[in-house]
């Protein structure tokens, strides 16, 4: 497992396009994914014990963040051929055991993490209501190990801050999880 820091955000960055299947069976696209005060999108995976540390407060917030105006969606974009267990099935198994409130969908071609330059699960990209990039930080103090109940929800204030007033906090403190599984040519 390679833990990596994601980069300080670019604030002002325009939110590269995609347009993904999800496991709902239907295509998530920018547009369709966005809320009126802003978009979520976050590269999530199964494996990642990152992820899997934050994955049920990381639903609570989404939850919290949809009623402030905010759309979120994940997205799975490591090779599925070297690890299965990120592989379409477990996918939906994984997000209808845990009822995700947000759709996640699948980069097979690895070309939206690539356009968004995503590093690690999880990343956070956060966006205002004109889709500009105003937060790129963690989720809370979680590491491996859920952080206690009383964490500062770092994400989610970002976010609140960002639908109500339109820009993020200048003080971001980087997410850190496994690197992106890219697949080898």
């Amino acid at each position: 497992m390679v833990s990596l820091p994601t980069p300080v955000c670019d604030f002002g960055l325009a939110a590269p396009d995609f347009d993904l299947p999800g496991v709902d069976g239907k295509h998530h696209t920018l547009a369709n994914s966005r809320g009126p005060n802003g978009l979520l999108v976050m590269f999530i995976c199964n494996h990642c014990p990152y992820v899997k540390a934050i994955i049920h407060r990381l639903i609570t917030d989404t939850k919290d963040l949809k009623a402030l105006g905010v759309g979120s969606i994940a997205i799975m974009s490591n090779d599925t051929v070297t690890y299965p267990e990120d592989g379409w099935q477990h996918m939906v198994a994984w997000s209808r055991e845990l009822d995700f409130g947000f759709p996640y969908v699948l980069d097979q071609t690895q070309s939206v993490a690539r356009a968004y330059g995503a590093v690690c699960t999880p990343d956070f990209f956060g966006y205002n209501a004109n889709l500009e990039l105003n937060y790129r930080g963690r989720l809370d103090a979680s590491r491996v190990q859920p952080a206690p109940d009383d964490a500062r929800r770092d994400l989610f204030l970002a976010m609140k801050q960002i639908a109500l007033y339109g820009d993020g906090p200048q003080e971001q403190i980087a997410s850190v999880g496994c690197s992106i599984k890219w697949r080898t040519a």
